[in-house]
This record gives C-alpha cells, sequence and structure tokens, in this order.
C-alpha cells in the first residue's frame, strides 16, 4: 500500500513557496525602512545635534523602522542602514542644505549651492528678537489652568510621546516645556508642516508681484492635454485632480518618492488627470514638491532659489534654526524636510497671527490669510491652502477660526486669532495616541 505524503511534507511543500512568496512581495519595502532609518538618524545627528543613541531608542523604536540596524560614521558626515543586512542604504549630510538619501547608482554632486544665510541676532526679546522672553503676567490669563493643560500632554508620556510645548499670548511667551534632550534651540522636523512654509512662499511671492496664483501652471509635458488647465491655487488646494497615493505603509507614490526620487518635484507632474482640476481634493506630498519646483523656476539662478525663503522669510524673522532640506536634484523637500526650534515654529504662527506682518514690515498681503483659510472645495471644511483648518469641527472644544501647520507624528503650529493664540506641540504620536482636543480644550480654559 502506498503510504500518503505526511503532514510535515505537506507543510514543507506549501509553506515554503509561500514564504518565498510574501519575502519576495514584501523585500521591495525593506529599502522604504532603511531608507527612513539612514535619512532620519542622518539628519537628527549632523542637523539637530542628538545623539544616535537617543534616535535609535526613541525615534525608530516603531514598527517595522525598529527592524532597521543603523550607525553613523562621523568623519564621512553619513548614516547607513539596513534590515537584517538587506537593502543597505546610505544618507549624506551636507551643511546648509540637510541630508539626503542616495538611491543606488546616484551619484552625490560636488560643490553644490548652498543658501546664503544671514543669521544676525536681534537684540529684542523673544518672540521678536532672540534675547530672554519677558516675564509678563496677565491678570485674564489662568495659569494653573495653563500648565494642568501643558501636563496633560506630557502625561503618560509612553503613549502620547509629546516633545515639546509653547504657548504665545499676546506676543508673549507664556509657558514651554521639554523632555529631556530637548530645549528652546533643538531643531525638530516638521514633517508636513513644512508644507505650510512653502505655501508662504508663494504668498510672499505674490505679494511682491512676481506671480499670480490663479495662473495657469506652464509645464511645458502638460501641454497637450487637460493638465495644462491647472492653476497654482489648484495645487496649493490639493485639488489639481491629478493622481496620487499618500499611503506609507508600503511602496506607494509617497515613498517612493521620499526614499527612492532623486528629484521630487517631477513625481506628480508626470502623473495622470482623474478628474478636472478643482473637483476632486486629494492629499498629496507630490503636490507640494511640485510647487517647491516651480517656485524654482520663478528665479534665474539656483542661487536665488536657494536664497529666496531665508531672505524673504526664515531669517527675516529670526528663525535662525530653521533648515529646509533639499533633494539630489537641489529641491527643497517642501513637503516634508523642515526643521526648526519650538521657539521657532511658534515664530512662524505669530507670523500669521499678525497677518504677515513682522517688526513694521509686511512680509506678505494680509488677505493672503484669508486666502488659506478659505476651504478648498470637498475638502468639508478641514483644508484651506496648505494649511489644515477647525471649519470642520475635528477640534470641537477649539474656536472654529483656529487654522494649523500639521505633521506626522503629531507636530502643530495651532493659530487661534480669536484667542490671539499660537500654541506649539512637537512629539512622536497623534491622535488617539496623543488626544489634541483634550490639549488644547485644557490650555484654552485658561484664557478668557
Amino acid at each position: 500500500m502506498k503510504k500518503g505524503i505526511s503532514k510535515t511534507k505537506w507543510i514543507l511543500l506549501l509553506g515554503v513557496p509561500l514564504l518565498a512568496l510574501g519575502f519576495y512581495t514584501q523585500y521591495p519595502k525593506l529599502t522604504i525602512i532603511s531608507g527612513y532609518a539612514a535619512k532620519n538618524l542622518a539628519s537628527s545627528v549632523y542637523l539637530a545635534g542628538r545623539t544616535q543613541e537617543s534616535v535609535i531608542e526613541n525615534d525608530h523604536e516603531v514598527p517595522l523602522i525598529s527592524l532597521a540596524s543603523e550607525e553613523v560614521i562621523p568623519e564621512e558626515g553619513t548614516a547607513t542602514a539596513s534590515v537584517y543586512g538587506l537593502q543597505k542604504r546610505k544618507a549624506v549630510y551636507r551643511e546648509g542644505l540637510g541630508s539626503v538619501l542616495l538611491p543606488r547608482g546616484s551619484v552625490l554632486p560636488s560643490n553644490p549651492k548652498v543658501p546664503r544665510r544671514e543669521r544676525i541676532p536681534i537684540p529684542l526679546p523673544y518672540p521678536f528678537g532672540h534675547g530672554q522672553p519677558k516675564d509678563s503676567v496677565f491678570p485674564d490669563v489662568d495659569y494653573a489652568r495653563l500648565q494642568a493643560g501643558i501636563d496633560r500632554a506630557f502625561s503618560n508620556p509612553e503613549v502620547q510621546r509629546t516633545r515639546t510645548v509653547a504657548v504665545l499670548y499676546k506676543d508673549h511667551l507664556l509657558a514651554e516645556r521639554y523632555v529631556d534632550g530637548f530645549g528652546p534651540d533643538t531643531p525638530i522636523l516638521g514633517w508636513s508642516m513644512t508644507k505650510s512654509i512653502l505655501a508662504t512662499l508663494y504668498g510672499i511671492l505674490q505679494f511682491q508681484g512676481q506671480i499670480d496664483i490663479s495662473e495657469k501652471v506652464p509645464l511645458t509635458a502638460w501641454r497637450g492635454d487637460d493638465r495644462k488647465n491647472i492653476t497654482y491655487d489648484d495645487l496649493l488646494r490639493m485639488q489639481s485632480g491629478l493622481s496620487w497615493d499618500e499611503e506609507y505603509s508600503g511602496i506607494s507614490d509617497v515613498t517612493r518618492m521620499l526614499f527612492l526620487s532623486e528629484d521630487m518635484a517631477a513625481v506628480q507632474a508626470e502623473k495622470e488627470l482623474l478628474g478636472p482640476p478643482g473637483s476632486i481634493w486629494n492629499y498629496s506630498s507630490g503636490t507640494s514638491n511640485l510647487l517647491s519646483g516651480l517656485l524654482r523656476k520663478q528665479f534665474e539662478s539656483d542661487q536665488a532659489y536657494l536664497d529666496f525663503p531665508y531672505r524673504e522669510l526664515i531669517d527675516r524673522i529670526g528663525m535662525h534654526s530653521m533648515v529646509l532640506e533639499t533633494d539630489l536634484s537641489g529641491n527643497f523637500v517642501g513637503s516634508s524636510y523642515g526643521w526648526a526650534s519650538t521657539r521657532d515654529w511658534a515664530r512662524f504662527g505669530l507670523l500669521y497671527l499678525h497677518q504677515g506682518k513682522w517688526a513694521g514690515s509686511q512680509l506678505f498681503d494680509d488677505a493672503w490669510v484669508d486666502y488659506i483659510t478659505r476651504p478648498a472645495a470637498d475638502s468639508g471644511g478641514s483644508y484651506g491652502a496648505h494649511f489644515w483648518l477647525n471649519r470642520d469641527g475635528k477640534y470641537p472644544d477649539a474656536p472654529q477660526d483656529m487654522f494649523m501647520a500639521n505633521g506626522y507624528q503629531g507636530q502643530h503650529v495651532f493659530i487661534i486669532p480669536s484667542k490671539d493664540l499660537v500654541i506649539v506641540r512637537t512629539g512622536l504620536a497623534e491622535g488617539p495616541d496623543f488626544d489634541g482636543n483634550a490639549f488644547l480644550r485644557e490650555v484654552l480654559k485658561a484664557f478668557p
């Protein structure tokens, strides 16, 4: 009698092919894991001045990224990472430009141009200068409640993972708090808060008469199809109608762009049109980097492009800690890679609270604030022009006039005109782990 195949053999016959198939399908994702780890480690160590140990034990102790093995090589200004020795990636730090991942086969440009900075200390108290903040007391503020609200943000630290908080009221720094390893001058990655910086550059250009955002985008590749009807306004409102997949759990449009592309400005431009411009709202980091590439076309030289955000915005309002990282092709990664201290992120919020006026000068038209806070069609009142809104009541215990620069893992610059408040929170967790509404509710109880 012929014996049947044993259970063990069946497991081997079926299991090995399945394991091989699983490895085959998941292997490409490893380059995203190692790319993220190498890039974030390089920027956190060389740009933000943190230790390798702190970054690995805190920032990278999250699902999937914790699989990476990484190290910094100070004498080279690099960081490398791999997953079980596979898909090794390298990131290189360049002073003034930040860190950049090297896609396989790519070559780092020699002697790249760098922004010319004027980091001249302003001899005024913070936030309008770099001196010590005034020790001011407002009789209408309940300071005990304010501290209780901040305490809430830092409670249950293993879950909420708040790192820094700063509260500005009527142009005064009323409170700030930092976890160990962070302080008022520590640059923090804003992730998608960088999108709001990018939009502001367009507001400045429009105020200077150098661009009209209602005009159609002059891309040669779009002239032969309906993409030629896309305007700068459509892009700023994330309603271009272009295809885009903003999914971070695997290989997608956004992960290919951030971790595999040399020219991030070109990725969105190559996508097909899914609907008429203005008819579809679709959040897209590719759109932001396309806008960064289009911004570059406004200048006669790469040096002028690199200098513009620092001369006309960043250094002009004293955000001297800020660095906008560039991709391998020299484009600002306007979707994601802006670094600044908590105090400097708060300065940015204050600029909007004052409708573009800083130290007696107007950086952008006050009507620009009305523009970026007007809800984009089909966004449900949640989005304006590269700023998030509270018109949809996402934060029910905060005023509806609040608008925000938001980023991955709960980076926030909350701007509340009706309360004369700017509130900054940074960390490593967002909702539901970090309850932004509860935090705002408790802090707002301190103010009339």
